[in-house]
């Protein structure tokens, strides 16, 4: 019973996400602008990377290198 709860709630979450992202598209659409990006990237780009920048190169003092 206890996992059928979860799924329930995670089911509901879903549902609220689709409806917040669907009226945020429906919202642009209005105005006449695209909408904007989610942080998230699919496939298979090294997000972690590109969202932190280089840890070496240009210079010192850019980007301090980890242990």
């Amino acid at each position: 019973m206890f996992e059928y709860e979860i799924d329930r709630m995670n089911h509901a979450q879903l549902v609220r996400e689709a409806a917040a992202r669907r009226l945020t598209h429906e919202a642009a659409a209005s105005t006449g602008r695209e909408p904007r990006r989610s942080g998230r990237r699919s496939g298979g780009q090294d997000t972690h990377r590109d969202a932190e920048g280089p840890a070496d190169g240009d210079g010192p003092g850019r980007f301090v290198r980890a242990a």
